[in-house]
């Protein structure tokens, strides 16, 4: 008989399944940072960890056709603003917000990849005391890091007299990196805890 998850994944039995890291890395390759966060967070929805959704996109439908009485389709729209960050929610009493990354660098994470807007939404979060981070992949590294949005202000509001990336090094030794798992393949919440430990 097949046992599912509340998620509908199919449940594994542990005792079976001998899976070294390397295998691991290899079977998750084709899931997408966004793909592993979205499983992560139903699994901590799923687990009463923490309710953390990602955030709908504002958008504006325009014009839509009815080719039948039952089927409706979306022929124009538009963005009604920008979006600020990926995904927020309530995390052991804290407001969380944050937004993730993938770089194919392999020694810097340009800003380039984040926008101003973005930048500013997490500086009001940190404003109101709430827990404001980003989520950064190093693809050719195959490495995930959490870093406090302060390490992205300090870089981002030099990057006119200075450089227009952060450096590997310093987010590998300011950030936190988030060890590979099981269930949740990227649990991201403990390299949080990690974080708040150090502060």
């Amino acid at each position: 008989m097949a046992i599912n998850y509340p998620n509908g994944q199919k449940y594994q039995n542990p005792k079976h399944d001998v899976i070294s890291r390397k295998s691991f890395s290899a079977a998750k390759r084709g899931m997408t940072l966004e793909d592993e966060l979205n499983q992560a967070n139903s699994y901590y929805l799923a687990t009463n960890r923490a309710v953390i959704h990602k955030k709908p996109t504002p958008v504006q439908i325009v014009h839509v056709d009815y080719p039948a009485r039952s089927v409706a389709k979306i022929t124009e729209a538009y963005f009604r603003e920008a979006s600020t960050t990926d995904y927020n929610g309530v995390y052991q009493g804290n407001y969380i917000d944050f937004d993730a990354k993938e770089t194919a660098n392999k020694n810097s994470f340009p800003l380039s990849n984040v926008h101003e807007h973005q930048v500013n939404h997490l500086k009001q979060v940190v404003q109101q005391d709430g827990l404001a981070f980003m989520i950064i992949r190093f693809t050719k590294r195959q490495e995930t890091f959490v870093i406090w949005a302060q390490l992205l202000f300090d870089y981002w509001d030099n990057q006119e007299h200075a450089r227009k990336s952060i450096p590997y090094d310093v987010i590998a030794e300011q950030g936190q990196h988030v060890n590979l798992g099981l269930n949740p393949a990227l649990p991201y919440l403990d390299a949080i805890d990690q974080l708040r430990k150090q502060r």
